[in-house]
């Protein structure tokens, strides 16, 4: 068994199409099948279920994947190691972000960064801010940019607020309150609003508000990315709140919706999140970017599950 074979069991898992698998490891797909014939052989199991039209992950290959995985991580972080040691950075970078982060230009960020270590692959994922934190425990991600309800702090991993911000309410521009110089909570309680889908950090920012205000609202539309949001306000579906760092910019474009500041509205922390495990070289790299120091609080360790 070597490293190569388990890259072609992890990339046919990946597409589920032997094909596909061998033009992304740049293979012919006879030489990629034959090593994972031979890798089955020697195992003593099938790894994978062939059809002429579908590909499935057997039990024992649901099983091999994982280890698998974690042996190429491995082989990959020691080739990192090795490249720091004598002070090139190697290796990938799995960076996490929210689709409303603004205490940091991302693209401006990746570009000093590629600047300083151009023998990087990064990666870029964006997803909620719950997601990306569970990805960073289980070492999906390396780093991810947060929005958080004010006062938490994201469990399992090593943190730092980067910036607040408070919310404000946006309505279509022939709204009633378009104009106004600020509203309350109670004065837009019976508005129809739009937010984040429910459960998410983003919508936990407006339910607390509500909540703590003793207030119940109506949320009829729920969007799972935040460019949707703005978009049905604008088509008089509903109101919303959103951070006022994200949507001042995209409202300054956009002449059918407009923003009103919130007396008591919700307040959220940006934050960057890194493993508290004995980050990569290419993580310490981006966080010496940044500006952060890579030393862990005292008693941190590996995360619990």
């Amino acid at each position: 068994m070597d490293l190569q074979q388990m890259r072609y069991v992890v990339a046919v898992a990946e597409t589920l199409n032997f094909t596909r698998a061998a033009e992304r490891c740049d293979v012919v797909q006879s030489s990629l099948s034959h090593r994972i014939a031979g890798l089955e052989r020697e195992l003593g199991v099938q790894l994978f279920a062939r059809s002429s039209r579908r590909v499935e992950l057997t039990s024992a290959g649901v099983a091999f994947l994982v280890g698998a995985r974690e042996c190429l991580a491995a082989a990959d972080r020691a080739v990192a190691d090795a490249a720091a040691a004598t002070g090139v950075v190697r290796g990938r970078l799995a960076v996490g972000v929210i689709v409303t982060t603004a205490a940091v230009d991302v693209p401006d960020l990746l570009r000093r960064y590629r600047d300083q270590h151009p023998h990087v692959n990064v990666r870029l994922r964006a997803g909620g801010s719950d997601e990306l934190v569970a990805a960073i425990r289980t070492g999906e991600l390396d780093i991810a940019f947060l929005g958080l309800p004010e006062g938490e702090e994201p469990p399992g991993v090593e943190s730092l607020v980067l910036d607040h911000d408070a919310h404000v309410l946006v309505v279509a521009a022939g709204h009633p309150l378009a104009g106004a110089s600020r509203v309350a909570l109670r004065e837009i309680v019976a508005e129809t609003f739009v937010d984040f889908t429910e459960g998410t950090p983003a919508r936990a920012q407006s339910d607390r508000a509500f909540a703590a205000a003793g207030l119940a609202r109506d949320v009829a539309y729920e969007a799972g990315f935040a460019e949707l949001i703005p978009r049905l306000v604008a088509r008089g579906l509903g109101v919303a709140m959103l951070p006022s760092a994200f949507i001042r910019p995209l409202a300054a474009a956009d002449p059918e919706i407009a923003l009103v500041p919130l007396v008591d509205g919700p307040r959220r922390i940006e934050s960057l999140a890194w493993s508290r495990f004995n980050p990569s070289p290419a993580t310490r790299a981006m966080l010496d970017v940044l500006g952060v120091s890579a030393t862990p609080r005292p008693g941190a360790g590996p995360a619990a599950d």
